[in-house]
Parts: C-alpha cells; sequence; structure tokens
C-alpha cells in the first residue's frame, strides 16, 4: 500500500516506455493515462476550498499527464487510432475546465464522426470552429 510507505506514489504518466509503443498500445496508454488523470483534472477545473499548495500539486499532475499524452499522441501513425487518442485528452483537458487547449486539440482531429462527437460531448468548443 503506497500511502503508508513514504515514497511518493508514481502515476502511470511518469513510468517510462520500456520498449516503442504501436498505435494501439499508445492508444491504450492514452486512454489509461486520461482515466487515471481524470481525479486531478476535475480538481482542477473546479474551484473548491482547496489549499493553494493542494491546488498547485493537483494541476502539476493534471498537466504532466496531458503532456505526456500529447507526446504519445503525436507517434500514432495510424490517422483514425490518433484521432480517438486525442479525443480523449480534449475530454481530460475539459475536465480541467481547459478549453484553450482542448479547441487546439480539436483542430488536430481530422475525422468528421469524431470531430461531431466531442463537439456533442463539449459544445464550448463550438466557438473556435472555422
Amino acid at each position: 500500500m503506497w500511502w503508508f510507505s513514504k515514497d511518493e506514489h508514481k502515476d502511470i504518466w511518469d513510468d517510462p516506455v520500456a520498449h516503442p509503443l504501436g498505435d494501439i498500445e499508445a492508444a491504450q496508454r492514452i486512454r489509461a493515462i486520461c482515466r487515471d488523470a481524470a481525479g486531478c483534472a476535475e480538481a482542477v477545473g473546479s474551484p473548491d476550498k482547496r489549499s493553494a499548495k493542494k491546488q498547485q500539486v493537483e494541476r502539476d499532475r493534471y498537466e504532466r499527464a496531458a503532456k505526456v499524452a500529447m507526446e504519445t499522441a503525436m507517434k500514432i501513425s495510424d490517422e483514425l487510432v490518433r484521432d480517438s487518442a486525442v479525443r480523449e485528452i480534449v475530454g481530460l483537458c475539459m475536465k480541467a475546465n481547459n478549453i484553450k487547449t482542448g479547441r487546439a486539440l480539436l483542430r488536430a482531429i481530422h475525422a468528421g464522426s469524431i470531430k461531431a462527437e466531442v463537439l456533442r460531448e463539449h459544445p464550448t468548443l463550438e466557438g473556435e470552429q472555422a
């Protein structure tokens, strides 16, 4: 049980990747990162009575997770798999109320059906579409 030890808990996005990932494995890693980072993204996105230090810790965790997920997505060669993975990252950004990054990532999605689904889930991103 990691919370009893003095060692700091390592998040999934802090774990090094031992070998190059295939497209499907990379998409699965992104999904796992986004799922695990959802709690800290929600803490960043919702104003509450947490201490400034706790808020900063959660923000740092969210930013590291998003960065690793985006770096992993850039390495995916299959466009549909990449678009699906980017969709997961957009969802993470929206939980953190990071609309600017969400809009930028939305522009990176090429598949019309995936883009339409993201806009249905997050209508606040629609303002930037041209």
